[in-house]
């Protein structure tokens, strides 16, 4: 999930509404992905089928973002440690308000696996102190507590966060020094990576929804994934020259719902098939959704407003809906119900979890963030 809100952007450039907005729907659309996640039998069946792609959507803004933010500051006043406390301050303090809701749901669930075992509070708190640190569970450890293989068992999307602090790492450390020369060529060869490990199929089931797990191909999978879309975004902010465009929110907008709507392609023979789409989407269509949406700017106070709240929740939205989505299919699963006797249920969950997430920003991230900052990087007199 887009991890990057207005704040990373440095105070005296123009600002991106656009992206917010689209960073907020995509956020809004992992939510039903997941909604669905509870009727699916496996990746090939699932509703709003190619969801998970919005990571690499986000990994891409996050390029693009960062970029424009903080290139040109190397040259004056940032520094490697500065940067890094930036943005801790502006990722951290989420990732630790979700894996203290995704400790407090797995209690309300009765503290036990999806197989029903029963697991000691010591292994709970022990989960709770890997995730808010950011340290991946071991497949089968103790503290991977739902025994299904999560790097985060108590909040599953911090495992995006994992990456997106690998991309900001290699970015202060590598590849914010190559030439655009240098970057398209690292651009180019993480893009043939990314498309060979989907068309060949090193997931499983020829798709790109990897880097949960750190077993099998999901850690080199998610590596691919965030070195090529945080490096093409890295591309595009420093190449970048706008076109006029009118209603690119809502072209984008319809696009991305469209693009991640998609049905699995293929079958269990032809896995390519969708391994192809995943590839196109992530190497060609969205970093072009992200150059059009860079491009188009919102004409009254009205939509910007809609950007605005759309990318302000965007990242809490992310980060704090998928603890309740555990007791949702806990939930579904007792029950063996399906979406028609439970959708009543689910629309309340995704507009529940906007309140949360809005309640979350304004009553702890921002001020989290604020306190922070004044502390860390305010300049000393």
């Amino acid at each position: 999930m887009q991890n990057i809100s207005s704040s990373a952007f440095a105070d005296t450039k123009p600002h991106y509404e656009l992206l917010d907005g689209l960073r907020g729907v995509a956020a809004l659309f992992v939510i039903w992905y997941h909604v669905f996640e509870a009727f699916a039998t496996s990746p090939a069946d699932q509703g709003l089928n190619h969801g998970y792609l919005a990571v690499d959507f986000f990994f891409i803004l996050s390029g693009f973002v960062v970029g424009y933010a903080y290139d040109d500051r190397w040259k004056t006043t940032m520094t490697t440690k500065n940067f890094f406390k930036r943005r801790i301050i502006r990722l951290h303090p989420m990732v630790v308000l979700g894996a203290v809701l995704g400790a407090i749901t797995f209690c309300l669930q009765g503290s036990v696996k999806w197989d029903g075992s029963y697991v000691p509070f010591i292994l709970v708190i022990a989960a709770l102190q890997l995730s808010i640190f950011l340290i991946p569970a071991v497949p089968g450890s103790g503290a991977e507590v739902r025994g299904n293989g999560e790097m985060y068992p108590l909040n599953g999307p911090s495992w995006s966060l994992f990456f997106e602090y690998i991309g900001n790492i290699l970015y202060a450390l590598f590849i914010r020094k190559l030439s655009t020369r240098a970057l398209k060529v690292l651009v180019a060869v993480a893009a043939i990576g990314l498309a060979s490990f989907a068309i060949f199929n090193f997931s499983g089931f020829g798709h790109l929804g990897v880097g949960w797990s750190l077993s099998g191909y999901n850690l080199p999978g998610g590596f691919l994934r965030v070195l090529f879309s945080f490096s093409a975004g890295l591309l595009m902010s420093r190449i970048f020259k706008p076109i006029k465009i009118r209603g690119a929110f809502w072209i984008c907008t319809l696009v991305i719902v469209a693009l991640l709507s998609v049905p699995y392609l293929g079958g269990a023979d032809s896995p390519w098939i969708n391994g192809l789409y995943d590839s196109v989407c992530v190497i060609l269509v969205f970093p072009l959704l992200v150059y059009l949406g860079a491009s188009g700017r919102t004409t009254d106070k009205k939509s910007s407003a809609v950007c605005k709240f759309l990318g302000d929740i965007s990242y809490p939205v992310y980060i704090v809906h998928y603890p309740f989505m555990y007791l949702f299919y806990a939930w579904i699963w007792a029950g063996e119900l399906t979406f028609a006797q439970t959708w009543p249920v689910a629309v309340g969950l995704f507009f529940g979890n906007i309140l949360l997430a809005y309640l979350a920003l304004k009553l702890y991230d921002e001020p989290v963030r604020k306190w922070l900052s004044k502390k860390y990087l305010a300049k000393k007199k």
